[in-house]
Protein backbone atom coordinates (compact mmCIF):
# COMPACT_ATOMS: atom_id res chain seq x y z
CA UNK A 1 0.00 0.00 0.00
CA UNK A 2 1.89 3.00 -1.36
CA UNK A 3 1.39 6.01 0.63
CA UNK A 4 -0.99 7.75 -0.83
CA UNK A 5 -3.63 4.77 -0.32
CA UNK A 6 -2.83 4.61 3.31
CA UNK A 7 -6.08 5.08 5.27
CA UNK A 8 -6.00 8.34 7.42
CA UNK A 9 -5.53 8.19 11.24
CA UNK A 10 -8.14 8.27 13.34
CA UNK A 11 -9.49 8.64 16.91
CA UNK A 12 -6.11 10.02 19.10
CA UNK A 13 -3.51 9.51 16.10
CA UNK A 14 -5.49 12.03 14.23
CA UNK A 15 -5.54 14.74 16.77
CA UNK A 16 -1.90 14.11 17.29
CA UNK A 17 -1.15 14.41 13.59
CA UNK A 18 -3.00 17.42 13.24
CA UNK A 19 -1.79 19.13 16.32
CA UNK A 20 2.09 17.91 15.39
CA UNK A 21 1.10 19.63 11.80
CA UNK A 22 -0.13 23.02 13.34
CA UNK A 23 2.77 23.19 14.95
CA UNK A 24 5.24 21.99 12.19
CA UNK A 25 3.47 24.80 10.33
CA UNK A 26 4.62 27.37 12.82
CA UNK A 27 8.54 26.28 12.59
CA UNK A 28 8.47 25.92 8.88
CA UNK A 29 7.35 29.50 8.65
CA UNK A 30 4.02 28.56 7.18
CA UNK A 31 0.54 29.78 8.80
CA UNK A 32 -1.28 27.43 10.70
CA UNK A 33 -4.80 26.78 10.81
CA UNK A 34 -4.45 28.80 14.25
CA UNK A 35 -1.79 29.83 16.62
CA UNK A 36 -0.37 26.48 18.64
CA UNK A 37 0.07 26.32 22.35
CA UNK A 38 2.35 24.45 24.46
CA UNK A 39 2.08 23.09 27.85
CA UNK A 40 5.31 23.67 30.36
CA UNK A 41 5.00 23.48 34.44
CA UNK A 42 7.51 22.54 36.97
CA UNK A 43 5.60 22.77 40.35
CA UNK A 44 2.05 24.28 38.98
CA UNK A 45 0.78 21.09 38.53
CA UNK A 46 1.04 20.53 42.35
CA UNK A 47 -0.91 23.69 42.86
CA UNK A 48 -3.51 22.54 40.39
CA UNK A 49 -3.81 19.26 41.97
CA UNK A 50 -4.00 20.69 45.72
CA UNK A 51 -1.01 18.52 46.82
CA UNK A 52 2.50 20.07 48.13
CA UNK A 53 5.42 20.96 45.92
CA UNK A 54 7.37 18.18 48.05
CA UNK A 55 4.72 15.66 47.06
CA UNK A 56 5.07 16.52 43.59
CA UNK A 57 8.75 15.78 43.83
CA UNK A 58 7.97 11.98 44.87
CA UNK A 59 4.84 10.60 43.49
CA UNK A 60 5.25 9.19 39.87
CA UNK A 61 1.68 8.36 39.66
CA UNK A 62 -0.11 11.09 41.25
CA UNK A 63 2.15 13.94 39.55
CA UNK A 64 1.14 11.95 35.85
CA UNK A 65 -2.14 11.75 36.74
CA UNK A 66 -2.48 15.56 37.30
CA UNK A 67 -0.45 16.05 33.85
CA UNK A 68 -2.88 13.97 32.20
CA UNK A 69 -5.94 15.86 33.79
CA UNK A 70 -4.34 19.44 33.26
CA UNK A 71 -3.45 18.40 29.38
CA UNK A 72 -7.52 16.98 28.54
CA UNK A 73 -8.60 20.41 30.19
CA UNK A 74 -5.91 22.67 28.25
CA UNK A 75 -6.02 20.56 25.37
CA UNK A 76 -2.34 22.68 24.56
CA UNK A 77 -0.74 21.08 21.14
CA UNK A 78 2.76 19.90 22.85
CA UNK A 79 3.65 19.04 26.21
CA UNK A 80 6.14 18.89 28.39
CA UNK A 81 6.74 15.86 30.42
CA UNK A 82 7.21 16.34 34.29
CA UNK A 83 9.57 13.68 34.98
CA UNK A 84 12.79 15.66 34.50
CA UNK A 85 10.81 18.74 36.26
CA UNK A 86 9.32 17.99 39.45
CA UNK A 87 10.14 14.08 39.35
CA UNK A 88 13.32 14.06 40.34
CA UNK A 89 13.01 13.36 44.35
CA UNK A 90 14.18 10.02 44.89
CA UNK A 91 16.85 10.16 42.57
CA UNK A 92 18.62 12.73 44.05
CA UNK A 93 17.99 11.63 47.43
CA UNK A 94 19.67 8.44 46.61
CA UNK A 95 22.90 10.59 44.69
CA UNK A 96 23.12 12.87 47.84
CA UNK A 97 22.89 15.49 45.36
CA UNK A 98 24.18 18.87 46.41
CA UNK A 99 24.00 21.26 43.40
CA UNK A 100 20.10 21.78 44.66
CA UNK A 101 18.10 22.49 47.27
CA UNK A 102 14.04 21.26 46.81
CA UNK A 103 10.84 21.32 48.50
CA UNK A 104 11.32 20.01 51.89
CA UNK A 105 14.77 19.37 51.02
CA UNK A 106 16.85 22.52 52.20
CA UNK A 107 13.81 24.57 51.23
CA UNK A 108 9.89 24.63 52.34
CA UNK A 109 7.94 21.95 50.66
CA UNK A 110 6.20 24.35 48.81
CA UNK A 111 9.23 26.49 47.79
CA UNK A 112 10.80 25.90 44.44
CA UNK A 113 14.51 24.22 43.46
CA UNK A 114 16.98 26.85 45.02
CA UNK A 115 20.64 26.04 42.64
CA UNK A 116 23.29 26.28 45.01
CA UNK A 117 26.11 28.39 42.69
CA UNK A 118 29.29 26.99 43.56
CA UNK A 119 32.72 26.75 42.61
CA UNK A 120 32.68 23.10 41.64
CA UNK A 121 35.73 23.33 39.33
CA UNK A 122 38.68 25.18 40.65
CA UNK A 123 40.42 27.64 37.69
CA UNK A 124 43.38 25.64 38.10
CA UNK A 125 41.88 22.56 36.62
CA UNK A 126 40.99 23.75 33.39
CA UNK A 127 44.35 22.11 32.46
CA UNK A 128 42.88 18.56 33.90
CA UNK A 129 39.75 18.75 32.11
CA UNK A 130 40.97 19.75 28.63
CA UNK A 131 44.14 16.44 29.47
CA UNK A 132 41.31 13.96 30.30
CA UNK A 133 37.42 14.97 30.82
CA UNK A 134 36.24 11.84 31.76
CA UNK A 135 39.07 11.72 34.34
CA UNK A 136 38.35 15.11 35.68
CA UNK A 137 34.68 14.02 36.14
CA UNK A 138 35.49 10.90 37.71
CA UNK A 139 37.93 11.70 40.16
CA UNK A 140 37.26 15.15 40.97
CA UNK A 141 33.67 16.66 39.61
CA UNK A 142 31.68 14.17 40.52
CA UNK A 143 32.63 13.91 44.02
CA UNK A 144 31.84 17.17 44.63
CA UNK A 145 28.63 17.27 43.21
CA UNK A 146 27.39 14.09 44.73
CA UNK A 147 27.87 12.22 47.89
CA UNK A 148 27.22 8.89 46.23
CA UNK A 149 30.17 9.51 43.76
CA UNK A 150 32.64 10.13 46.55
CA UNK A 151 34.11 6.57 46.12
CA UNK A 152 34.98 6.96 42.39
CA UNK A 153 38.35 9.34 43.57
CA UNK A 154 39.43 6.28 44.25
CA UNK A 155 40.31 6.00 40.68
CA UNK A 156 42.03 8.97 39.91
CA UNK A 157 45.05 6.97 38.04
CA UNK A 158 43.01 4.94 35.78
CA UNK A 159 44.55 6.30 32.63
CA UNK A 160 48.13 5.29 33.88
CA UNK A 161 47.57 1.98 33.77
CA UNK A 162 48.81 -0.69 31.46
CA UNK A 163 50.20 -4.27 31.20
CA UNK A 164 51.06 -5.51 34.69
CA UNK A 165 50.49 -2.43 36.57
CA UNK A 166 46.86 -3.08 35.63
CA UNK A 167 46.67 -6.19 36.63
CA UNK A 168 47.86 -4.60 40.30
CA UNK A 169 46.19 -1.56 39.85
CA UNK A 170 42.21 -3.26 39.79
CA UNK A 171 42.62 -3.18 44.03
CA UNK A 172 41.26 0.21 43.74
CA UNK A 173 38.05 -1.71 42.51
CA UNK A 174 38.06 -3.17 46.15
CA UNK A 175 38.48 -0.28 47.79
CA UNK A 176 35.84 -0.04 50.48
CA UNK A 177 34.78 3.47 49.51
CA UNK A 178 34.53 2.93 45.79
CA UNK A 179 32.65 -0.58 46.67
CA UNK A 180 30.32 1.45 48.54
CA UNK A 181 30.07 4.37 45.44
CA UNK A 182 28.98 1.42 43.40
CA UNK A 183 26.09 0.05 45.65
CA UNK A 184 24.97 3.64 46.43
CA UNK A 185 25.20 4.34 42.26
CA UNK A 186 23.46 1.56 41.72
CA UNK A 187 20.23 1.88 43.87
CA UNK A 188 20.06 5.10 42.34
CA UNK A 189 20.47 3.91 38.54
CA UNK A 190 17.61 1.66 39.68
CA UNK A 191 15.66 4.00 40.70
CA UNK A 192 16.61 6.39 37.60
CA UNK A 193 15.50 3.31 35.31
CA UNK A 194 12.31 2.97 37.13
CA UNK A 195 11.56 6.90 36.58
CA UNK A 196 12.22 6.72 32.82
CA UNK A 197 10.32 3.77 32.82
CA UNK A 198 7.33 5.96 33.77
CA UNK A 199 8.66 8.68 31.37
CA UNK A 200 7.81 6.44 28.57
CA UNK A 201 5.12 5.07 29.35
CA UNK A 202 3.65 8.16 30.27
CA UNK A 203 4.26 9.71 26.51
CA UNK A 204 3.24 6.57 25.03
CA UNK A 205 -0.59 7.25 26.63
CA UNK A 206 -0.70 10.82 25.92
CA UNK A 207 0.53 10.34 22.31
CA UNK A 208 -2.07 7.98 22.52
CA UNK A 209 -5.08 10.49 23.12
CA UNK A 210 -2.90 12.73 20.62
CA UNK A 211 -0.91 15.23 22.34
CA UNK A 212 2.68 15.25 20.94
CA UNK A 213 5.80 15.90 23.01
CA UNK A 214 6.92 19.58 23.94
CA UNK A 215 10.57 17.90 23.42
CA UNK A 216 12.00 14.78 24.47
CA UNK A 217 15.70 15.37 25.51
CA UNK A 218 17.31 18.40 26.70
CA UNK A 219 20.84 19.59 25.94
CA UNK A 220 23.10 22.78 27.03
CA UNK A 221 25.25 25.71 25.63
CA UNK A 222 28.69 24.85 26.25
CA UNK A 223 29.31 28.04 28.11
CA UNK A 224 26.45 27.58 30.89
CA UNK A 225 28.14 23.75 31.27
CA UNK A 226 31.24 25.55 32.49
CA UNK A 227 29.74 29.15 34.09
CA UNK A 228 26.25 27.04 36.00
CA UNK A 229 27.88 23.67 36.43
CA UNK A 230 31.60 23.99 36.85
CA UNK A 231 33.26 27.23 38.01
CA UNK A 232 30.40 29.13 38.82
CA UNK A 233 29.02 32.88 38.44
CA UNK A 234 32.18 34.47 40.05
CA UNK A 235 34.38 32.32 38.35
CA UNK A 236 33.16 32.15 35.02
CA UNK A 237 33.19 36.18 34.46
CA UNK A 238 36.38 35.88 36.16
CA UNK A 239 38.09 33.31 33.33
CA UNK A 240 36.74 35.99 30.27
CA UNK A 241 39.55 38.35 31.58
CA UNK A 242 42.11 35.71 32.80
CA UNK A 243 41.83 32.24 31.42
CA UNK A 244 40.64 33.35 28.03
CA UNK A 245 42.07 30.69 25.65
CA UNK A 246 42.06 27.64 28.51
CA UNK A 247 37.97 28.79 28.46
CA UNK A 248 37.46 28.64 24.81
CA UNK A 249 39.49 25.23 24.41
CA UNK A 250 37.35 23.96 26.92
CA UNK A 251 34.04 25.23 25.43
CA UNK A 252 35.26 23.10 22.24
CA UNK A 253 35.77 20.29 23.98
CA UNK A 254 32.70 20.08 26.38
CA UNK A 255 30.79 20.67 22.72
CA UNK A 256 31.95 17.16 21.26
CA UNK A 257 30.64 15.10 24.64
CA UNK A 258 27.07 17.67 24.47
CA UNK A 259 26.06 17.36 20.71
CA UNK A 260 27.14 13.48 20.65
CA UNK A 261 25.12 12.94 23.46
CA UNK A 262 22.15 14.84 22.94
CA UNK A 263 21.67 13.92 19.40
CA UNK A 264 21.52 10.23 20.48
CA UNK A 265 19.56 10.96 23.19
CA UNK A 266 16.91 12.62 20.87
CA UNK A 267 17.44 10.00 17.80
CA UNK A 268 16.30 7.60 20.53
CA UNK A 269 13.25 9.23 21.62
CA UNK A 270 9.67 10.26 19.89
CA UNK A 271 10.34 13.98 19.83
CA UNK A 272 12.70 15.75 17.35
CA UNK A 273 12.52 18.94 19.87
CA UNK A 274 15.57 19.63 21.91
CA UNK A 275 15.02 22.33 24.89
CA UNK A 276 18.01 24.19 25.50
CA UNK A 277 17.53 26.59 28.19
CA UNK A 278 19.98 29.52 27.86
CA UNK A 279 21.20 31.13 30.68
CA UNK A 280 24.44 33.51 30.53
CA UNK A 281 23.57 34.69 27.19
CA UNK A 282 21.03 37.88 27.86
CA UNK A 283 22.18 41.19 27.51
CA UNK A 284 22.47 41.71 31.41
CA UNK A 285 25.21 39.21 32.06
CA UNK A 286 27.95 39.41 29.33
CA UNK A 287 28.68 42.60 26.37
CA UNK A 288 27.57 41.63 22.79
CA UNK A 289 31.33 41.34 21.92
CA UNK A 290 32.18 38.74 24.51
CA UNK A 291 28.73 36.85 23.39
CA UNK A 292 30.11 36.73 19.77
CA UNK A 293 33.61 35.29 21.29
CA UNK A 294 32.83 32.47 24.32
CA UNK A 295 28.90 31.89 24.19
CA UNK A 296 26.99 31.86 20.28
CA UNK A 297 30.08 30.12 18.50
CA UNK A 298 29.41 26.91 20.66
CA UNK A 299 25.70 27.17 21.11
CA UNK A 300 25.23 27.55 17.09
CA UNK A 301 27.55 24.73 16.63
CA UNK A 302 25.76 22.64 18.76
CA UNK A 303 22.57 24.10 16.70
CA UNK A 304 23.89 23.86 13.53
CA UNK A 305 24.86 19.62 14.57
CA UNK A 306 21.12 19.04 16.00
CA UNK A 307 19.41 20.43 12.39
CA UNK A 308 21.53 18.33 10.32
CA UNK A 309 20.51 15.69 11.88
CA UNK A 310 16.92 16.61 11.44
CA UNK A 311 15.88 17.99 14.71
CA UNK A 312 14.88 21.02 15.99
CA UNK A 313 16.53 23.21 18.49
CA UNK A 314 14.31 25.27 20.89
CA UNK A 315 16.56 27.20 23.23
CA UNK A 316 15.10 29.22 25.82
CA UNK A 317 16.63 32.80 25.49
CA UNK A 318 15.58 33.83 29.60
CA UNK A 319 15.62 37.63 30.80
CA UNK A 320 16.18 39.64 27.91
CA UNK A 321 17.92 39.40 25.04
CA UNK A 322 17.04 42.33 22.78
CA UNK A 323 20.85 42.87 21.75
CA UNK A 324 21.02 39.20 20.26
CA UNK A 325 18.60 38.93 17.68
CA UNK A 326 20.33 40.02 14.53
CA UNK A 327 23.52 37.96 15.78
CA UNK A 328 21.29 34.72 16.68
CA UNK A 329 19.65 35.03 13.46
CA UNK A 330 22.60 33.21 11.67
CA UNK A 331 20.94 29.64 11.12
CA UNK A 332 18.99 28.32 8.51
CA UNK A 333 15.28 29.58 7.83
CA UNK A 334 12.47 27.17 9.42
CA UNK A 335 14.38 24.72 11.58
CA UNK A 336 14.57 25.95 15.12
CA UNK A 337 11.88 27.47 17.50
CA UNK A 338 13.48 30.09 19.99
CA UNK A 339 11.79 30.74 23.33
CA UNK A 340 11.97 34.57 24.71
CA UNK A 341 10.95 35.09 28.11
CA UNK A 342 11.18 38.69 28.47
CA UNK A 343 12.59 39.86 24.68
CA UNK A 344 9.88 41.94 23.12
CA UNK A 345 8.57 39.34 20.84
CA UNK A 346 7.06 42.31 17.92
CA UNK A 347 10.78 43.39 17.91
CA UNK A 348 11.94 39.82 17.48
CA UNK A 349 8.91 38.88 14.65
CA UNK A 350 10.58 41.65 13.05
CA UNK A 351 13.94 41.18 13.20
CA UNK A 352 13.52 36.86 12.75
CA UNK A 353 10.54 36.15 11.48
CA UNK A 354 11.50 34.93 8.24
CA UNK A 355 14.44 32.48 9.88
CA UNK A 356 12.54 30.83 13.16
CA UNK A 357 10.00 30.43 14.86
CA UNK A 358 9.18 32.59 18.21
CA UNK A 359 7.60 30.86 21.54
CA UNK A 360 6.16 32.72 24.48
CA UNK A 361 5.82 34.66 26.01
CA UNK A 362 3.07 36.03 28.25
CA UNK A 363 4.93 37.81 31.29
CA UNK A 364 4.90 35.79 34.82
CA UNK A 365 4.03 38.72 36.08
CA UNK A 366 0.78 39.06 34.08
CA UNK A 367 -0.11 35.02 34.75
CA UNK A 368 0.18 35.65 38.07
CA UNK A 369 -1.22 38.87 39.52
CA UNK A 370 -3.03 39.86 36.73
CA UNK A 371 -6.87 39.21 35.60
CA UNK A 372 -7.93 36.55 33.20
CA UNK A 373 -9.12 39.28 30.58
CA UNK A 374 -5.37 41.15 31.21
CA UNK A 375 -3.94 37.57 29.70
CA UNK A 376 -6.70 37.55 26.97
CA UNK A 377 -6.02 41.16 26.04
CA UNK A 378 -1.86 40.14 25.64
CA UNK A 379 -2.29 36.98 24.30
CA UNK A 380 -4.78 38.60 21.24
CA UNK A 381 -1.95 41.21 20.70
CA UNK A 382 0.61 38.21 20.11
CA UNK A 383 -1.32 36.62 17.91
CA UNK A 384 -2.51 38.90 16.13
CA UNK A 385 1.25 40.92 15.52
CA UNK A 386 3.45 38.09 16.36
CA UNK A 387 1.01 35.04 14.94
CA UNK A 388 0.52 36.87 11.57
CA UNK A 389 2.21 34.54 8.72
CA UNK A 390 3.38 31.86 10.99
CA UNK A 391 6.15 31.52 13.30
CA UNK A 392 4.48 32.04 16.80
CA UNK A 393 3.99 29.16 19.82
CA UNK A 394 2.01 30.69 21.85
CA UNK A 395 3.01 29.54 25.83
CA UNK A 396 3.95 31.61 29.04
CA UNK A 397 7.19 33.47 29.73
CA UNK A 398 9.62 30.49 30.99
CA UNK A 399 6.61 28.19 31.08
CA UNK A 400 3.26 28.17 33.31
CA UNK A 401 4.45 29.84 36.93
CA UNK A 402 3.79 28.09 39.69
CA UNK A 403 2.05 30.49 41.10
CA UNK A 404 -0.53 31.31 38.40
CA UNK A 405 -4.20 31.08 38.93
CA UNK A 406 -5.94 28.10 37.00
CA UNK A 407 -8.60 31.16 35.30
CA UNK A 408 -5.80 32.99 34.13
CA UNK A 409 -3.75 29.58 33.03
CA UNK A 410 -7.19 28.91 31.38
CA UNK A 411 -7.37 32.70 29.47
CA UNK A 412 -3.88 32.04 27.71
CA UNK A 413 -5.04 28.69 26.09
CA UNK A 414 -8.09 29.69 25.47
CA UNK A 415 -7.08 32.95 23.56
CA UNK A 416 -5.41 30.64 20.68
CA UNK A 417 -9.14 29.24 20.00
CA UNK A 418 -10.74 32.94 19.91
CA UNK A 419 -7.98 34.68 18.20
CA UNK A 420 -6.02 34.61 14.61
CA UNK A 421 -3.46 36.85 12.92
Amino acid sequence: MNASTQPAPTGGAARHAERLKRVMDAVELRQPDRVPTAFFSTFWTARYGGISCRQAMYDYDRVTQLVKQAVLELEPDLFALPHQLSLLGPVMDLLDFRQLQWPGHGTDENTGYQYLDKEYMKAEEYEDYLLDPTGFFLSKYLPRVGGAFEGLAELSNVPALYYIRLLIGVRAFANPKFVRSIEALQRAGQEAQRLMGHSISFASEMAELGFPLAHGVGSIAPFDFFGDYMRGSKGIMLDMYRRKDQLLAALERALHFIRNATVQGAKAGPSRFVFIPVHWGPDAFMSQAQFKTFYWPTLRKLMMTLIEHDLIPVPLWESDCSSRLETIGDIPPGKAIYWFERTDLVRAKEVLGDVVCLRGNVPTSLMVAGTPADVDAYCRNLIEKVGKGGGLILDAACGIPDEAPLENVRAMFQAARTYTP
